[in-house]
């Protein structure tokens, strides 16, 4: 009795060394995935089978042999087991090895805790081709991301920080130069301001975002993870997806843009292709996406200029020039001046300017004018009035009939009074040929206006007329087809086209 007492004293010792040697090789599992192998000892409970060892003789207890089987647990929910614990391990790595092959630098994990408890036992009875068939449709892989949070909403999903670092750069990179971003964060981490530039120069001082972003470390689905460049269209434009619409039959513009909550205007906008005189067409694809950025970049820049000041023109009267006649008494000149502005940008579209400073380095010198004033009933003040009754226009200065007209002609007028254009002198009063009955008055300003076709005359050379004043009657006098009145008008001895003259 006392040698299989003994015995089994040996046994035990034995079990307890393989229960020791089990313990520490689990401790040696992969630990390099989230969740991974995670191995508990029930000490109390590995060897299940007892031991009677009464009615076993001492020779056949020295031939006891044990073995370690594995029970495998997915989130405490057991699947089976398995003889060998390097088995589960392959299946794992060999999946993620899977998945890394569509997801390049990406940190993948098993989602699932999966447990390996170790049972000492005389006789295996693992199943381990069931378990890991079982294992394998129960475990997803996922990937360790950053999220990227604004106003505590994720909005995005990056591979890592310095992928995120990566995003707020590029947002600012398109309003600023990589030199003007660098000078920024350098005096922001020293606590310094950015040199004030010269004139004629500008310099950015500031780079924010809109709106704080923050992050998250998170455990999603590999294919969840956006590139830098579409993070930076994602919160450029609020989505990376175009709502498209397809044009139907009966489709205009406006109910496409009523049916979206949009103006035309907007529609247009959103379809540069298009006018507003477009017709469309039935399959035609129309972009209706209203874009909200997420973020907008916010540039603060200060900028030194030198600005012009405009002259002021001043006029003067002067009662011994004649009315109509100008002279120049002083030419005007722009001053100038230093100017520095604090200008604030949304999205590269200036939202504020503002003058921080101005500094005139030279005062402007006003323009001056000197006008007459003095007046003469034979003296023309340049206007000149229309010179008949109503009337109409039946012909304008230019060829016709293969000659050229040198006046225009006014016809069907309200009754047929001619009257002065301007006050002037008559220098003419009689028959002339073609023109037949003609008046020719000298405003005395450079001016001479020409009246033709009169079938009376009620002035005579040189008498005073004042603007308004009748000198004949409309008739057909001459070269003429009916009753209307040929007017002409000469500038210093040139002739004009009246219409560039007269007041109507």
């Amino acid at each position: 009795m006392e040698s299989n007492n003994n015995r089994l004293d040996q046994l035990q010792e034995k079990l307890k060394s393989i229960t020791d040697k089990s313990l520490n090789s689990f401790k040696q599992i992969s630990t390099k995935y989230k969740k991974a192998l995670v191995t508990s000892l029930c000490i109390g409970t590995i060897l299940t089978t007892s031991v009677h060892t009464d009615n076993v003789k001492a020779e056949d207890t020295s031939k006891l042999k044990v073995e370690t089987i594995y029970h495998v647990y997915v989130d405490d929910s057991r699947v089976g087991s398995v003889d060998n614990k390097e088995l589960v391990d392959s299946l794992i790595a060999k999946k993620i090895e899977e998945y890394s092959k569509k997801f390049s630098d990406i940190e993948l994990v098993v989602n699932e805790d999966i447990k390996l408890i170790p049972e000492v036992v005389f006789k295996s009875r693992a199943n381990s081709s069931v378990t890991l068939s079982e294992l394998e449709n129960k475990i997803t892989i996922k990937a360790e991301a950053v999220a990227l949070k604004v106003e505590g909403k994720e909005v995005a999903y990056l591979r890592s920080e310095e992928d995120l670092e990566t995003v707020i750069k590029d947002l600012k990179l398109q309003y600023v130069s990589e030199e003007e971003l660098a000078i920024v964060m350098k005096a922001k981490e020293e606590n310094t301001k950015v040199a004030e530039p010269k004139t004629g120069e500008s310099a950015i001082l500031a780079v924010e975002l809109s709106k704080e972003i923050e992050f998250d470390r998170v455990t999603i689905n590999p294919t969840e993870i956006l590139s830098i460049e579409d993070t930076v269209k994602q919160l450029n434009l609020g989505t990376l997806e175009d709502d498209v619409y397809v044009v139907e039959p009966g489709d205009v513009l406006g109910t496409i843009a009523q049916a979206h909550g949009l103006s035309v205007e907007e529609v247009i906008a959103l379809n540069p292709e298009i006018t507003e005189n477009s017709l469309l067409q039935i399959g035609d694809e129309l972009n209706v996406t209203i874009y909200e950025p997420i973020i907008k970049v916010i540039v603060e820049e200060a900028s030194v200029v030198s600005e012009e000041v405009p002259f002021q023109t001043e006029t003067k009267e002067d009662s011994s020039m004649w009315r109509g006649d100008t002279k120049i008494e002083q030419t005007g000149e722009k001053g100038e001046r230093i100017v520095s502005y604090l200008i604030a940008r949304e999205n590269g579209r200036t939202i504020s300017r503002k003058i921080v400073s101005e500094e005139v380095t030279k005062e402007p010198k006003n323009h001056i004018v000197v006008k007459g004033t003095k007046v003469s009933p034979s003296r023309g003040s340049g206007k000149l009035a229309w010179p008949a009754v109503g009337g109409y226009i039946s012909s304008y200065q230019g060829t016709r009939w293969g000659r050229f007209h040198r006046g225009i002609d006014i016809a069907r007028p309200t009754n047929t009074n001619i009257l002065a254009a301007d006050n002037g002198t008559v220098s003419f009063a009689g028959w002339d040929g073609g023109y037949g009955n003609k008046v020719i008055v000298n405003h005395n300003n450079g001016m001479t206006t020409l009246y033709a076709h009169l079938a009376s005359i009620d002035v005579n050379v040189g008498d005073s007329v004042a603007q308004g004043q009748k000198i004949g009657v409309m008739g057909k006098t001459g070269n003429s087809t009916g009753v209307h009145l040929h007017f002409e008008v000469y500038q210093d001895g040139d002739l004009k086209n009246p219409m560039d003259y007269l007041n109507r």
